[in-house]
């Protein structure tokens, strides 16, 4: 579903990434785990194409939905109109938010969090890129969000998601240790 080769990513002399083969298949949730700093941000951004690799190549084979760590939205929009500009990018359907219709900016940080999720849930994703998922989000809609990643793998979605949390890990299929830029 993802496939990547020889990825890295420099930021001048800083190798936060250093060269990483990683592939991704069909009903499989894999965790990203490591110290801050470790490179789980950059991966997943490198495999999303928010971030281009300072060499090596990513092939994406199916829609991807991707929830970066600092959720991208717009706060001088309502959750109701982020959802529905997001979903005119894409292509996708619009879809119905459960949250306040106030600007972004004025909801607390677990309803920006549950935006972000929404986002990456636009036009029925096959795989979904997570960062640290679950910050932010009370008992309840973590579970729900666990729910839907299940869903997903189970109908041969997959879905990489970077934690801190060693419960979390549990979930997964596989887990990938960072540390300093290497995939251990």
């Amino acid at each position: 579903m993802i496939r990547a080769r020889g990825v890295s990513r420099r930021y001048g002399a800083h190798v936060a990434l250093h060269e990483t083969d990683f592939d991704l298949s069909e009903g499989e949730l894999v965790a990203l785990v490591g110290p801050n700093g470790a490179g789980k941000t950059t991966l997943l951004s490198v495999l999303a194409g928010a971030l281009e690799p300072s060499a090596g190549t990513v092939e994406r084979r199916v829609p991807t939905g991707w929830a970066p760590q600092r959720p991208a939205l717009y706060s001088r929009l309502t959750p109701r109109e982020n959802v529905e500009l997001f979903a005119r990018l894409a292509g996708a359907p619009s879809a119905a938010v459960d949250l306040p219709e106030r600007p972004a900016a004025e909801l607390s940080v677990g309803q920006r969090q549950r935006l972000n999720l929404a986002l990456a849930f636009l036009g029925e994703p096959r795989v979904l890129l997570l960062d640290e998922p679950t910050a932010a989000l009370d008992d309840d809609r973590r579970a729900v969000l666990w729910q839907q990643v299940a869903a997903l793998c189970a109908e041969g979605g997959a879905v990489v998601f970077a934690t801190q949390l060693h419960e979390e890990t549990e979930r997964a299929d596989r887990v990938v240790q960072l540390h300093g830029g290497h995939v251990e």
